[in-house]
């Protein structure tokens, strides 16, 4: 096998970002939902 040249690397790099900015943006909307779930909970029963 050969060594990983810079664009290899650069691509990498730009996946391994774009991978992390979906999680954010997964684990955020989770979060949202999660809240409005508890929320809607406590405003439900008020």
């Amino acid at each position: 096998m050969t060594a990983p040249t810079d664009r290899n690397q650069d691509n990498a790099a730009q996946r391994r970002k774009g991978v992390v900015r979906t999680a954010w943006v997964v684990g955020a909307i989770a979060l949202a939902i999660y809240v409005a779930f508890i929320l809607s909970g406590v405003l439900g029963s008020a």
